[in-house]
């Protein structure tokens, strides 16, 4: 195994150009000191899907995750700057807090003005410990007015779940009203790239020229029921789709039927990212770097500093 992984950080570092390969030096860390037994790794609901489609899979965040394709890492991203490109990101924790104390709860714990979005928009924030430091960035999507979607970085997931029910049980010990669903039972991907909305379109009635950057819908996708952001996760204009894991491997045939959609792994999603100027937990943030010292600055609400 530790040389099937040799042989991948050998493609990983030649695929890439040399602004590229800064982004894969964390991957290539993690690869190296986790390399194990997929048996021993977790598994999306993509798994199968991933190896039946030349997906070469490595540990990443303690789950096996497709590097790459039977394409090159460059291949993948320019295909993805271009066409569409389809990203497992399954891995990443989904969660809903729900409740008419959900927005105030939150805000006890994150920077940005959560009451100020509007129901159905999102934005990017940031779990702070006592010090301002950052323990994670995190997209947070007011539902309603009593429900709040967030989804965290894989990596994260148990210190931030753990600091989330630490304080939660608090807040509920003041008779406060809101509870915490983490979704298990839901897939995600990332349909990135100028030819995800109109692949995407083609397969739903939702008219996705009225969903805007930021937003977040619930509707049908080849009569599957999932929920939808439009973020952008790799810098690129896309779509991210939760969708529950029993129809995952459905929906993600069904896109990938689009001559214009290509699969795409971790490899292609850093070096996009790093195009993009899009922060990594670990590399450009940690818990003792605040929002601030991170450039990020217009992601603390005004009402909030």
């Amino acid at each position: 195994m530790r040389r099937q992984a040799a042989a991948i950080l050998s493609q990983l570092g030649r695929a890439l150009a040399p602004s590229e390969q800064l982004a894969s030096n964390n991957l290539k860390v993690a690869l190296v000191r986790g390399f194990a037994d997929d048996a021993n790794l977790k598994k999306t609901a993509f798994y199968d899907f991933h190896v039946a489609h030349g997906g070469k899979m490595v540990p990443f965040a303690g789950w096996s995750m497709p590097i790459q394709y039977k394409d090159s890492i460059m291949d993948s991203t320019q295909h993805c700057r271009k066409g569409a490109a389809l990203f497992d990101v399954a891995h990443m924790c989904g969660l809903t807090l729900k409740g008419p104390d959900a927005i105030s709860f939150l805000e006890t714990l994150v920077v940005g003005d959560i009451a100020g979005l509007k129901d159905g928009t999102g934005s990017l924030s940031c779990f702070t410990n006592e010090k301002g430091g950052i323990i994670d960035d995190t997209v947070i999507t007011r539902v309603a007015a009593d429900e709040l979607y967030i989804v965290v970085n894989a990596g994260c997931r148990d210190k931030d779940l753990a600091h989330l029910n630490k304080h939660l049980s608090a807040y509920q010990a003041k008779g406060k009203k809101v509870s915490m669903t983490v979704h298990d039972e839901r897939a995600l991907l990332a349909l990135q790239g100028p030819a995800a909305a109109p692949t995407l379109q083609a397969l739903t009635k939702e008219d996705l020229s009225k969903m805007y950057f930021s937003n977040f819908k619930r509707f049908d996708v080849k009569g599957i029921p999932v929920w939808v952001t439009r973020t952008g996760y790799t810098g690129e204009d896309g779509f991210e789709i939760s969708v529950p894991n029993t129809h995952a491997v459905q929906l993600a045939e069904a896109l990938v039927s689009n001559s214009a959609v290509k699969l795409a792994g971790l490899g292609a999603r850093d070096s996009l990212r790093l195009e993009a100027g899009l922060c990594l937990y670990g590399n450009d943030l940690n818990e003792d770097i605040t929002p601030i010292e991170a450039g990020l600055a217009w992601g603390v609400g005004k009402r909030r500093r």
